[in-house]
């Protein structure tokens, strides 16, 4: 029997768990939907660490709508498609005042001697969006895509925190039945699609392209391609990592709910939890409207997110739906577009950058102008290739503007006014950081440094050897190699290995204590890093290999080029067509890594690292005396296993011969599946694809033995 004092417990924290939702869903709406506050953030926090302890303690109380599982869904493979409720129509564009005022003359005398009125509306510039909500819960989110057709992206859209995942009663219609939920929400609310834009605020995407540099990744061009890129991202957890907001405008179907404009459909839809932008005007005249773009490209700039425009709109939805739509677009809005801001200025020089991958990158610096609200006096000229399409040259007077308002970029020359003596520019032939030779790969835009000692490298080519998937050096993360740096103890990877314990025990940290003395890293951690770094010496060639960080040379490249060539002494004296023979690597990969070996400074890291005793060979070792047992099998590896890290389950696999592939298909010999194994477990089951647990792979990597198959 079950103990009553148990049903008691539970009863009460069901209650307690619908009124902290309650009481965190009104904050959260007074925070992001009215941008006021009524309680600190320490005090919301607080709130909802409560419903994440009692959600912890009572499993069977967690609701979809919860503010808690704002994150929690797996990753996802793709998109399903999601047909729209009703068509999402693009608008048609005015480009100028002029063809504002011949969209009104379109309109027809009538209309505008009937009074009517028009709402005028910033335009986001962001990722057009539609959600969805049945019996007032967030079912559905999906992208535009044809207007049509869009992707479903509930996961991710779910991690935007001005998307409420269920809608406030204050906002039901008075017509719906009394119903009560469990929780206490009101039932029998009529579906409803919710237009609007997923935006990213112009702080989290200076942030991001921050992140990305700092990565060694390409930036994003503007706020709105990082946007739409941020709710396609498989990963909903990288989603919330993003920082997006979101604007509601617009319902599909706003009968339903008993709303005669679009003015009382954005009143609704601001009491119904969403973020709705308040830079919203009603005008009774063209004057009026025209008044307000106007003011809406003087304010532009002041605003903390980007638009692009104004949109217009026809009020009262029974003339909407008089006035119709062409085949393309609504004929009772428009969206008036601002004028590009582009400036004129003098090219002064064309600086050569070197990026932590080694890529040459050309940067413009001009005499300072201010464009979009702020001084620029330089821009990314990208690549040689650009440099010379656009034909730019020392001393010209060039127009710059900012690519999506944000980034600024380089248009072209004003050839008229270019000096006589100006000539053609070309990308030096050597690294302007170390001075070695520069190599364009054949097919690619990039030109790259390729020794491994470039100081502007440095940092993170450290910081890659010392990782997890190459030399594994416990420990050693990037603070410590910023210091090392810093303290002039390493400047290549081969430098690790001349590191003491008194050395590493006196780095300071850069941080002070509070009677002001330096804080040392110390003898206790020194010791175990001191270890860790021994024990690197010791590791494999491919992660040798991996740790070089070689262009195009990933871990399962260079798996199969320790497997080919045993020893980098063997690799170095091979020749490019030999390496490019090799399963799995061909010319491309082959002419990098032939680069790379005829660098004399990568060379001469490599003889450093073998004098102060890495070792860069296979030669000898056990584990690749195994047999191919396995070999001909592929495994797919899925979930998280108990006693294995991915890359050891792997690495163990392909020790007896078997290729391990990241997708499931017909050809896939087996599944691995660990605790919360997702869409790769499902497609297996679809295929029929044999799984197995931890156990059965356990005995796999130990004995070498193909499982057994039923019915084989």
């Amino acid at each position: 029997m079950t103990d009553p004092r148990d049903d008691a417990d539970l009863t009460a924290a069901a209650a307690r768990a619908a009124a902290l939702r309650r009481e965190i869903d009104h904050h959260a709406y007074r925070y992001y939907a009215l941008d006021s506050p009524e309680i600190s953030d320490a005090a919301y926090d607080a709130l909802v660490r409560e419903l994440e302890g009692i959600e912890a303690a009572w499993p069977q109380l967690v609701t979809p709508d919860s503010p808690t599982q704002r994150v929690g869904a797996p990753p996802s493979e793709t998109f399903a498609p999601v047909r729209h409720a009703s068509r999402m129509y693009s608008l048609d564009n005015a480009m100028s005042l002029d063809e504002l005022d011949a969209w009104f003359d379109r309109l027809g005398p009538d209309v505008l001697e009937r009074g009517c009125a028009f709402v005028a509306e910033l335009k986001i510039d962001g990722s057009a969006l539609a959600l969805t909500y049945v019996d007032g819960r967030l079912v559905r989110a999906a992208t535009r895509g044809d207007g049509v057709t869009g992707e479903e992206i509930t996961p991710n859209i779910r991690t935007v925190k001005t998307v409420p995942l269920r809608l406030r009663d204050e906002a039901r219609p008075a017509s719906a039945q009394e119903a009560l939920f469990a929780d206490g929400q009101r039932g029998d609310w009529p579906s409803v699609e919710v237009r609007g834009e997923v935006f990213m605020p112009k702080a989290s995407f200076e942030r991001l392209n921050a992140d990305q540099d700092e990565a060694g990744l390409a930036p994003f061009a503007n706020p709105r391609n990082a946007a739409a890129g941020s709710v396609r991202q498989k990963d909903p957890a990288v989603t919330a990592a993003r920082d997006l907001s979101t604007f509601m405008y617009q319902i599909g179907d706003p009968r339903p709910l008993g709303l005669k404009s679009q003015s009382e459909a954005l009143a609704w839809l601001r009491a119904a939890g969403f973020r709705v932008n308040p830079d919203i005007k009603v005008c009774n005249t063209r004057e009026r409207v025209k008044e307000f773009c106007l003011s809406a490209i003087e304010r532009r700039h002041e605003l903390d997110y980007e638009i692009d425009g104004v949109v217009v709109k026809v009020d009262a939805f029974a003339l909407q739906n008089e006035l119709g739509f062409t085949a393309k677009a609504p004929r009772w809005a428009i969206a008036f577009k601002f004028p590009p801001e582009e400036k004129t200025t003098v090219l002064r020089e064309i600086r050569v950058q070197v990026g932590r991958t080694g890529a040459l990158t050309p940067l413009a610096e001009f005499d300072p102008v201010l464009v979009a609200g702020s001084t620029i006096a330089r821009a990314t000229l990208h690549n040689a290739d650009e440099v010379a399409r656009k034909d730019l040259r020392i001393g010209d007077t060039i127009i710059v503007r900012k690519a999506g308002d944000v980034i600024p970029e380089v248009v072209g020359p004003i050839v008229g006014m270019r000096p006589e003596d100006a000539v053609p520019w070309e990308m030096p032939g050597r690294c302007p950081s170390c001075d070695s030779p520069v190599w364009r790969p054949p097919g690619e835009v990039v030109t790259r440094c390729t020794n491994v000692a470039c100081p502007a490298q440095r940092w993170e080519r450290l910081g890659h050897w010392a990782g997890r998937g190459a030399l594994d050096v416990e420990g050693l993360g990037y603070e410590i190699i910023g210091r090392l740096i810093e303290a002039g103890l390493v400047g290549d990877v081969s430098d690790f290995y001349t590191l003491d314990m008194g050395t590493l025990a006196a780095l300071d940290l850069g941080r002070r204590k509070k009677d002001g003395t330096p804080v040392l890293l110390g003898p206790v951690v020194a010791a175990k890093l001191m270890a860790n770094l021994d024990a690197s010496r010791d590791r494999p060639l491919w992660r040798v290999l991996y740790g070089l960080g070689i262009r195009h040379v990933g871990s399962t490249v260079s798996e199969q080029l320790a497997r080919a060539f045993r020893s980098l002494d063997a690799l170095s004296v091979t020749t490019e067509e030999e390496i490019a023979s090799v399963e799995g690597v061909g010319p491309t990969i082959a002419a990098s890594v032939a680069e790379f070996l005829r660098n004399p400074d990568n060379l001469a890291v490599l003889q450093r690292l073998r004098e102060r005793g890495v070792r860069l060979s296979d030669e000898g070792r056990v584990a690749e005396a195994r047999p191919a047992t396995l070999a001909g099998l592929t495994f797919v590896l899925t979930g998280g296993l108990e006693h294995f890290t991915r890359d050891r389950a792997a690495a163990a696999l392909k020790e007896w011969g078997a290729k391990v592939s990241g997708s499931v298909s017909a050809k896939t010999s087996f599944v691995v599946a660990g605790e919360d194994a997702g869409s790769k477990l499902a497609k297996a089951l679809e295929l029929g694809v044999p799984v197995l647990d931890e156990k059965a792979f356990a005995s796999i990597v130990e004995t070498g033995e193909p499982p057994a198959v039923k019915g084989a």
